[in-house]
């Protein structure tokens, strides 16, 4: 009899722990689904306010320079469709879009009668507009951002081969959104009309990437672009 109480205790006395700990359980799950909802409130507001930012950034190029403006807008829309062709996830492609919106802002910092000049320009001049990249990098770097647009901006303009600038960047270290923008940006530079010339039409650009895929410009990325336009009928906005 004394048996059969000490075990009946002991099974009480497991069942009341055992109560305890699923209580403890129900309790840290209640506690982790309420931290992961601020967190996701915290970044959708951080998302939010960096949009901001980037709107603000994007509406004072627009105002000092419509020639940037639209290039930007363009070459954004082209990189989102490569990266899509190439079936990258939604947050590298949300990524593409957002530096692609300003990586050109370094050149608020070029004098206006420069981006603006009808003849060619001087080799100072040439110099003063390829230091954009590394100024849309030094306007950006403390941004508070989810994404590394700093350094997609300060990328854009190097090659797979390291020819490129500012720092001569070969291959894997270049970001593959910058490889993307470096596509986008030269496809649409070349077909659309700038001050100093004419555009020079789809056709030449796409055998310039073409002609240099693989020393300039990353293959895979080369190839999502030729099936756009050739295969898929993709066609730039007109201006």
């Amino acid at each position: 009899m004394n048996d059969q109480a000490k075990t009946n205790a002991e099974l009480n006395e497991e069942n009341y722990l055992l109560k305890q700990r699923i209580q403890e359980l129900e309790q840290s799950e209640s506690e982790h689904k309420q931290a992961e909802e601020e967190l996701r409130y915290i970044l959708d507001s951080l998302r939010k306010a960096f949009g901001t930012t980037i709107q603000i950034m994007v509406s004072a190029v627009e105002t000092r320079d419509p020639y940037t403006a639209g290039h930007q807008h363009r070459s954004t829309d082209l990189a989102r469709a490569i990266a899509t062709e190439m079936g990258l996830p939604d947050e590298k492609i949300n990524r593409i879009r957002m530096a692609g919106s300003i990586h050109d802002i370094g050149k608020l910092s070029i004098p206006a009668e420069i981006l603006s000049k009808a003849t060619k320009l001087t080799e100072l001049e040439f110099s003063l507009i390829k230091e954009h990249s590394r100024n849309g990098y030094e306007m950006l770097k403390d941004v508070e951002s989810p994404w590394p647009l700093a350094q997609i901006v300060y990328q854009h303009h190097e090659r797979m081969d390291g020819s490129g600038y500012p720092r001569n960047l070969k291959g894997g270290e270049i970001l593959m959104e910058a490889r993307i923008m470096a596509v986008a940006d030269v496809v649409e530079s070349m077909a659309t009309h700038r001050p100093y010339r004419p555009g020079l039409g789809i056709d030449v650009a796409l055998e310039e990437i073409e002609k240099n895929r693989g020393t300039h410009y990353d293959n895979t990325v080369v190839d999502a672009c030729l099936r756009l336009f050739r295969k898929k009928g993709y066609q730039l906005e007109r201006t």
